[in-house]
């Protein structure tokens, strides 16, 4: 039950705070409206962070099944678990995409651009192609799984508490350099979630949901999850094995 919960709890705040701060910057008349990429990548970063800290402890937070992924090619969660895990990211991430509908219910009205409303719930890549969105997405999330590994590295000893923080820092810095392409979903469930409740959703001129793309979201995270976890179990975490003999 923990990892239900703490999966379910997690992935709802990643969510709430990270398309929430997405329909602040997209959605007309908010008060944070086209306020820009740099805010949007903050607000990503921050949303990590705390739902890490909230929940962490509980199910080890990975809120993301490109994280559960590698996780379990890493020998660090059991695949058994896998299901359990993916499932209550996905409620979680649905709950979530809720509830920033109900956050920001006046403003879709207002809100002319059919995109912009999609993209409060889901990835759209800025030039569609979909060989080089599914490209972006595998180095993104390759690059998330190669830093999330190397931070819970206990080489790093990262002090206490900081585990997290770090985290969030790795996400808003993928956002700021990898993330134009294609909004960076490096989350099945981020993207998934949300877009299955864009398209539940009652609100007018909200157009379609745009289902085309949606595989990309999906499977290129899950590519660059197993990706990122062989180079750094082979390439990366060695090296650990190399500088302690070395200082011997």
């Amino acid at each position: 039950m923990n990892i239900f919960w703490g999966e379910l709890i997690g992935t709802l705040l990643l969510i709430l705070l990270g398309n929430g701060v997405v329909a602040n910057v997209l959605l007309a008349k908010s008060k944070g409206f086209n306020s820009g990429w740099i805010v949007i990548s903050a607000g990503w970063g921050f949303a990590v962070g705390i739902a890490v800290y909230v929940t962490g402890w509980a199910s080890g937070a990975h809120i993301n099944p490109a994280i559960t992924l590698g996780f379990c090619l890493a020998g660090k969660t059991a695949w058994n678990l896998m299901p359990l895990y993916v499932f209550s990211q996905m409620l979680g991430s649905m709950l979530g995409a809720y509830l920033v509908y109900l956050t920001y219910f006046p403003h879709w009205e207002k809100t002319t651009d059919r995109n912009a409303k999609l993209m409060c719930f889901a990835t759209l890549p800025a030039i569609k192609n979909y060989r080089w969105n599914f490209v972006a997405e595998v180095i993104g999330t390759a690059v998330l799984l190669i830093g999330v590994l190397g931070i819970i590295n206990s080489h790093n000893q990262i002090a206490s508490g900081m585990g997290p923080y770090a985290i969030g820092i790795l996400v808003f810095s993928i956002g700021l350099s990898l993330g134009g392409p294609t909004g960076y979903a490096i989350n099945p469930a981020r993207d998934l979630g949300p877009r299955i409740v864009h398209a539940l959703l009652p609100f007018s001129k909200k157009g379609d949901s745009n289902w085309s793309y949606s595989w990309i979201p999906i499977l290129a995270p899950l590519v660059g999850g197993a990706v990122g976890t062989l180079l750094y179990q082979f390439l990366i975490a060695p090296l650990q094995a190399v500088a302690a003999s070395s200082v011997r």
